[in-house]
């Protein structure tokens, strides 16, 4: 059986993972999907037992046979190449039979493990719907309003009564005419400008400003745990400690039993065999989710710590379930 790996060629974290499952003896086929159709072919073929066979192979000697994968880690999403001859719209064209194609093929291997299964990790893109599953099994969410109306905005924040944050609701790294883009989770310091017309341009997602104690990232890997403190010194780095990582230090932590079991719960409910949560604890020792990334980092971490988070991730993978 075969371990699929998509992956960004140089991923240091793949190459871990992938280095202790050969050395348990289980083989292990690394494929950029960026590759495809330029570097990487696909030819698969529907059997009458309504799976897919058929292989995936490149010219410097990858040859993966479709019906050996027992589990897929999908890391990270990366932009297929067209071949530039061709014309803006056809290319365009292309990229959607490559994605539809070459990425449905992939999709349809359901007799294997998936981390995370392609629905569920669509679903759990947005945070809305993340915000009221962590509710439902008992996670405090912060306050929060999403709206496109100026005026709703600052009714709502005056009523809060509490300081309140923006966060972009599709991650912090975007793309901006040509140039990159990092959007970090900010106070709003004057409910007038919540006012500006510009507001309305698009949804805004505001929270009550949680009063911070510490953070933590707590990565669950199948039904394995790791939990690290992350305290930061630095306005910036309270504020969102992914602006400074210079300014944290990290710490192995315990969480409480019943924590523990609500995050694995909501992993059931979501669909996800991994996650990466971000939780406060404030001031007065509450726990507060924020958010799971299903494609969430973890090497950092574990390198810092020595937490076995390669290793349970190679466990996971290795059961194919």
């Amino acid at each position: 059986m075969t371990v699929l790996m998509l992956a960004r060629d140089g991923d240091k974290v793949v190459e871990r993972v992938s280095a202790e499952l050969r050395e348990r003896g289980t083989a292990v086929a690394q494929v950029n999907p960026s590759a495809f159709p330029t570097r990487l072919s696909m030819g698969a073929r529907l059997n009458a037992s309504a799976s897919w066979s058929g292989r995936i192979s490149d010219r410097a000697g990858l040859d993966v046979e479709l019906a050996d994968v027992s589990a897929v880690w999908q890391r990270g999403a990366t932009p297929f190449v067209m071949d530039e001859r061709m014309s803006a719209p056809e290319r365009a064209f292309a990229y959607g039979e490559a994605r539809r194609g070459f990425g449905g093929v992939l999709t349809a291997l359901s007799d294997c493990l998936w981390v995370n299964d392609t629905m569920a990790a669509a679903r759990c893109e947005y945070k809305p719907f993340q915000l009221s599953e962590a509710a439902r099994v008992g996670l405090t969410v912060p306050e929060t309003l999403i709206t496109s109306d100026p005026c709703t905005a600052y009714e709502w924040a005056g009523e809060l009564g509490r300081p309140i944050v923006y966060k972009p609701l599709d991650g912090v790294v975007h793309a901006d005419e040509g140039q990159v883009r990092i959007l970090y989770t900010a106070p709003v310091t004057d409910l007038e400008s919540l006012l500006d017309p510009a507001f309305g341009r698009t949804a805004q997602l505001l929270q009550e400003r949680v009063p911070k104690a510490f953070e933590a990232r707590v990565t669950v890997v199948g039904d394995q745990v790791f939990a690290v403190r992350i305290d930061a010194v630095g306005e910036a780095a309270r504020e969102d400690w992914r602006s400074d990582y210079d300014a944290l230090s990290y710490s192995v932590l315990l969480l409480p039993s019943n924590l523990r079991a609500k995050l694995l719960v909501l992993m059931a409910r979501l669909g996800l065999s991994y996650g990466a949560f971000d939780l406060i604890q404030d001031t007065s020792g509450r726990w507060v989710f924020l958010e799971v990334n299903q494609r969430g980092e973890f090497g950092w971490l574990a390198d810092a710590t020595g937490l076995p988070i390669y290793s349970a991730m190679a466990d996971l993978l290795e059961s194919g379930t």
